[in-house]
């Protein structure tokens, strides 16, 4: 089935549908604009709506509650989503949208130049028949002249009374227009079969080529909508298996919601590590009143002689003070009394001293402080520096969790000082092996790291301080550290940290450390100069028990380096304190007497 065969009259309506057919194909493309345009919009909303209900607060300080970090998941997961609605409206906006665009100009482009071609060969057979229609018209008048001529020429044949010139002048005007008529024959017979050959030419040969060539435009055209209709589907259908990826995400982090972990999260958070409040015992009013033989056998067995205990004299209001505030705790080497029978007569009420029972007071007039609220469960609660915001409990474990980590840290940036020292010593003994100085700027980064992290220590050392309710001296609190974490004796810093020494376990109760900040400096008589030495660099003495030095400043040092990076050092104003070995160039003197 061709057009140019079937449709050879029918340019006008092929030129039409032609017509139609590009603008279907934009139509089509617009459909496809819009389209991507809602993805677009829809991603953008969605990616809107994820940062809206994004924390906005660091994920440390978010809540740990499998809840909530399963609805964080979810977030991403939508996120992940949105972003393949952009790769469907970026590959639509590209691979169809773009293509169909670019291909509805090229349609234009050929069919106008079909057409045109078509005009002209309709324009040239017209011309044709213009040419073929002047030569009939002008033979049909030629011939009509030479009837005339013949006419006139036998009236005057037959007229006797016609000269002879007449006559003859007829005779060759009739010739004359039978010449012209056989010209004009010959003319119009010329112009016919030229027009017959352009008009079989125009129908069997032209216009079949030229409506071929539309029907062929037509027909790509119709393929490339249906490529595109398929363009169209597949990206959709190539970003189902992410899609379904981030569902399934979604659904794993719905079942990663665990009730009984955030039950627990709740209770690690909150929970005071104390004991509840145990039954209150019977206080017996009634020991001296005298009662008869009959009272006897359903009140307390009478006892000769006996007082109430003035150790044992609380009140009941103030025993009630435990149900809002925390119960003392009572020394573990004394067991639990056991509770009494109203028949026994001898009721022991525990013993309290006035320090705890001040505690209980100040706990009972403060009761709301105890309870937290409901939102701050809901949004977390800040995380402060000190944790003073968890009960003294939680507080007091994560605060010796914080020591000991800052302490394995400070061992560490100590063992690297050990080894860069080392190091040093073998470049200058071998300076082929390389050049110490380069190793300089590695150990004052190691030495002021080694300095932040006993600021650290100290400080989270004397807020541990605070919650363990001690406010000496921290040779007072060592011993229970050092018994509940098994830190080996003789490896504390001033600052509180551990030094180098590996060789000492600790087998016994340890002993106050002699060099402590706290209690070494309350001697009256100053101890002797054993050297002295030149500061390389400035020390600011921020610490508690350190000294301020200058650059290229000179001190007395009186008492060496015991191993934990520390030498205690007397200024020229005779102020003690210690410096970071590592600052100062020493040089011992024997026989040396104190300044």
């Amino acid at each position: 089935m061709s057009w140019g065969t079937d449709l050879w009259d029918q340019f006008e309506n092929l030129d039409k549908h032609t017509q139609w057919g590009i603008d279907f194909l934009e139509r089509y493309a617009k459909f496809v604009k819009e389209r991507l345009e809602i993805e677009q919009v829809y991603a953008k909303q969605l990616r809107g709506l994820v940062k809206k209900y994004c924390p906005k607060r660091p994920k440390e300080d978010e809540p740990r509650f499998t809840s909530c970090v399963s609805f964080y998941s979810i977030l991403n997961e939508l996120n992940d989503y949105a972003g393949q609605r952009e790769v469907v409206a970026e590959e639509m906006g590209h691979n169809v949208y773009g293509e169909l665009m670019r291909y509805s100009q090229d349609l234009k482009a050929e069919r106008k130049h079909h057409l045109q071609e078509g005009r002209k060969t309709q324009q040239f057979l017209d011309q044709c028949w213009k040419h073929m229609d002047n030569s009939k018209k002008k033979f049909e008048r030629e011939c009509k002249e030479a009837e005339k001529s013949q006419m006139v020429y036998d009236r005057l044949d037959n007229d006797i009374n016609a000269t002879k010139s007449e006559v003859e002048k007829a005779k060759s005007q009739l010739y004359l227009r039978q010449h012209m008529a056989e010209e004009s024959k010959n003319e119009y017979a010329a112009q016919l079969q030229n027009f017959n050959a352009e008009q079989w030419k125009h129908f069997n040969v032209a216009i079949p080529q030229i409506f071929k060539n539309l029907q062929d435009m037509d027909e790509r055209r119709t393929v490339k909508l249906g490529e595109t209709y398929r363009s169209f589907a597949e990206v959709e259908r190539r970003v189902i298996p992410i899609v379904s990826k981030c569902l399934e995400g979604m659904v794993t982090a719905a079942k990663n919601v665990d009730e009984r972990r955030d039950s627990g999260i709740v209770v690690e958070s909150f929970k005071s590590g104390f004991e509840p409040p145990v039954d209150f015992p019977f206080e017996d009013f009634s020991q001296n009143i005298q009662r008869t033989g009959s009272d006897s056998t359903i009140g307390t067995p009478k006892t000769e002689g006996s007082k109430p205990d003035p150790k044992h004299a609380i009140s009941r209001t103030k025993n009630k003070l435990w149900l809002f505030g925390k119960k003392p705790k009572l020394p573990p080497s004394n067991p639990p009394p056991s509770r009494p029978s109203i028949a026994s007569g001898h009721i022991q009420p525990p013993k309290f001293t006035k320090e705890r029972k001040a505690n209980h007071l100040s706990e009972a007039r403060n009761p709301k402080s105890k309870i937290p609220s409901f939102r701050t469960v809901k949004r977390g609660a800040p995380t402060l520096e000190d944790l003073s915001h968890l009960p003294p409990e939680q507080r007091r474990k994560k605060l010796q969790q914080r020591v000991d980590e800052l302490n394995k840290e400070l061992q560490k940036e100590m063992d690297q000082r050990d080894a860069l020292n080392k190091m040093k010593d073998v470049y200058e003994k071998n300076p082929q092996m390389g050049d110490p100085g380069s190793l300089q700027p590695k150990i004052s980064e190691t030495i002021c790291n080694m300095e932040k992290l006993r600021s650290e220590i100290h400080k989270n050392e004397s807020w541990l301080a605070e919650v363990e309710g001690k406010h000496g001296s921290r040779v007072e609190r060592r011993p229970s550290a050092d018994v509940n974490h098994h830190t080996p004796h003789g490896r504390e810093s001033p600052e509180g940290s551990y030094t180098d020494d590996h060789s000492q376990e600790h087998r016994s109760p340890p002993q106050p450390d002699p060099h402590e900040f706290d209690d070494e400096f309350d001697d009256d008589d100053p101890l002797p100069a054993i050297g002295h030495c030149k500061a390389l660099y400035s020390f600011d003495g921020s610490n508690e028990g350190t000294l301020v030095m200058n650059e290229n400043e000179v001190l007395y040092v009186i008492e060496e380096d015991k191993g934990d990076g520390w030498t205690r050092v007397r200024n020229n104003s005779g102020v003690e304190g210690y410096v970071p070995t590592s600052y100062v160039e020493i040089t011992l003197e024997k026989n040396s007497k104190g300044s």
